[in-house]
């Protein structure tokens, strides 16, 4: 019976801890400029070690589907009693989703979203609309 209560206070504890983690993350968006009205954020885990916490994160447009979404892990540590995103690592579409259109500004500065850069260096790739007519 003590187990029993032990594991449903341990559940209970989990839930404001992991609503705070989400909070720290919204005002990290907030802070990037990040529009979140638009979209659907949900922690879908978390990993705690002391005041130091990783968070992955779904991100899905509001009425989208989860391939249209995206994921990122964030680590966070717990400051004067809030939960502060220190840094940030990209997950990618869940489940092999959509890639990211090009051109797209990433949520969290520093330009273009992880994906639509040339992968070899140099001038983004061109759009088909600027490439010459193929010869038939």
């Amino acid at each position: 019976m003590t187990a029993l209560a032990a594991l449903a206070i341990a559940a209970c504890n989990r839930g404001p801890k992991q609503e705070a983690v989400r909070q720290g993350v919204m005002d990290h968006l907030a802070q990037v400029g990040l529009n979140v009205q638009s979209m659907n954020v949900d922690v879908t885990s978390v990993k705690f070690n002391g005041n130091q916490a990783e968070a992955t994160v779904s991100f899905t447009p509001k009425g989208g589907s989860a391939s249209q979404g995206m994921s990122m892990r964030y680590m966070l540590e717990q400051k004067s009693g809030k939960w502060v995103v220190t840094g940030r690592q990209d997950s990618g579409a869940p489940h092999g989703g959509g890639a990211v259109p090009p051109g797209t500004t990433n949520p969290h500065g520093g330009g273009a979203m992880p994906g639509t850069e040339n992968p070899h260096g140099g001038a983004p790739m061109p759009s088909p609309q600027e490439l010459p007519p193929v010869k038939k």
